[in-house]
């Protein structure tokens, strides 16, 4: 008897650490709507946070210190008959080996977020099927950071769920949403993200992703100018989507999660030369020239 309660102890313990993949902070910013209830948005707020936090994304076990770190903020320009007119701020970081710090991975701002919203109405996930357009962006972008978390630990390891929200877009296309359908105009939509993200033109983004942290930041507890060396070696990768794509928009991407971090780890010691880093930072991120020249 002794034996089996052991087991069935081990067993509710396990249990107990092993949970879903996010760990997401929601915010709902309304301050420019006049005419909403207070209520209805803390509500809204509540029922996204579960809606990320619950909903099991992977057939992977996440144990609670392996949960990705997000954040998302929701600002409403405006509310009426349900129907919330917003935009987007998605954030996720990853932890760094050996250290207390966390690396900031994806960093993005989807302006074109309207959606409807019935309190205590479920939020109801398929990936197949099209429920509403709050359900499909959310999944949307949970599966893009899992994806990038994945990509950043092992070469190429986010490509299942890159597919998955790649199949998120296809369904939502005869939605009637904004931001699914590359006739729209521009190429700064969740088509032209995750296109860019699977085609084997912007391969380098994904490579640079896991030389950045798994053979750059991971190894600066043992080693820091190794570690800056591997930092150095990525953005060397993430250079090659430049010859192809000039501005490319996985290279916006990764500079607005990584130009301040990148600044931070090269104006300290140990010193390495950054003349050469410099010049390259300069020709694919351009408009962050002033805040690359605080890199001596």
């Amino acid at each position: 008897m002794r034996k089996l309660g052991l087991v069935i102890f081990f067993l509710f313990s396990i249990a107990n650490v092993v949970s879903q993949e996010l760990n997401a902070t929601v915010s709902v910013n309304f301050q420019q709507v006049a005419n909403g209830n207070p209520q209805l948005f803390k509500n809204l707020e509540t029922q996204v946070k579960e809606f990320l936090n619950t909903t099991k994304w992977t057939t992977k076990e996440f144990t609670d210190v392996e949960k990705i770190e997000c954040n998302f903020f929701i600002n409403v320009n405006s509310y009426g008959s349900n129907t919330f007119e917003a935009t987007l701020q998605v954030q996720s970081s990853r932890p760094v080996f050996n250290s207390t710090l966390s690396s900031p991975i994806l960093n993005i701002n989807d302006k074109n977020f309207t959606f409807r919203f019935i309190e205590f109405e479920n939020l109801i996930y398929d990936q197949n099927s099209f429920n509403s357009n709050l359900v499909s962006v959310l999944a949307f972008y949970a599966n893009v950071i899992i994806g990038m978390d994945q990509d950043s630990f092992s070469e190429l390891g986010g490509t299942e769920y890159y597919q998955i929200a790649s199949n998120i877009v296809n369904v939502a296309q005869t939605s009637g949403y904004k931001g699914w359908n590359q006739s729209e105009g521009n190429n700064n939509n969740r088509n032209f993200l995750i296109s860019d993200i699977l085609s084997n033109t912007f391969s380098p983004f994904r490579l640079s992703l896991y030389q950045y942290h798994r053979l750059g930041l991971d190894t600066m507890a043992e080693d820091v100018k190794k570690g800056k060396e591997g930092v150095v070696k990525a953005i060397n990768v993430l250079a090659e989507v430049q010859k192809v794509r000039p501005n490319a928009l996985l290279t916006r991407t990764f500079f607005d999660a990584k130009t301040d971090e990148i600044v931070s780890i090269f104006s300290g010691g140990p010193r390495i030369d950054v003349v050469p880093l410099l010049e390259t930072l300069n020709r694919i991120s351009p408009l962050n020239s002033q805040k690359w020249s605080n890199i001596k």
